[in-house]
């Protein structure tokens, strides 16, 4: 599998989610926290964040096609695409939260999977764990302001 298929499938389904569940005026009219950033920072850091995760998951494909880490790479992406359908399509909150928390622990271990064995990899992780943890603390504090 080359990395072109990696970056065509990972950046592909998320611009699609992306552009299938854009904020709308339910997001526009939630109570944000003052650290809330604008709207268009979202686009280019997920285009970045994505081509981050492709190639770290194209490293370990090649490397271990069938390993725990590969199994890791694939649950936190499945997380990943679920988490805007929950949060701007079915506008729930909490279903978010609920994803993007296993999804950051996913990211966490397959970070700490992959130290040993592709330190490469594991470093591709640390800018996604940083965004997904900021993320989750967003979600987190629209909960608090808007229940």
């Amino acid at each position: 599998m080359t990395l072109g298929v990696f970056l065509v499938v990972v950046i592909g389904v998320g611009a699609l989610i992306g552009t299938q569940t854009a904020p709308g005026p339910w997001y526009a009219g939630l109570e944000k926290p003052p650290f809330n950033p604008p709207n268009w920072i979202f686009g280019p850091v997920w285009f970045t964040l994505y081509v981050l995760i492709a190639v770290a998951g194209w490293r370990t494909f090649l490397a271990a096609p069938f390993s725990a880490a590969m199994a890791l790479w694939t649950g936190q992406m499945i997380l990943n695409w679920a988490w805007s359908p929950a949060f701007f399509a079915a506008q729930s909150l909490w279903l978010a939260l609920a994803i993007i928390v296993p999804m950051l622990v996913l990211i966490l271990a397959y970070s700490v999977n992959r130290w040993r064995n592709d330190r490469v990899s594991a470093l591709l992780f640390v800018p996604y764990a940083a965004w997904v943890s900021f993320a989750t603390l967003l979600n987190a504090s629209l909960i608090v302001l808007n229940t």
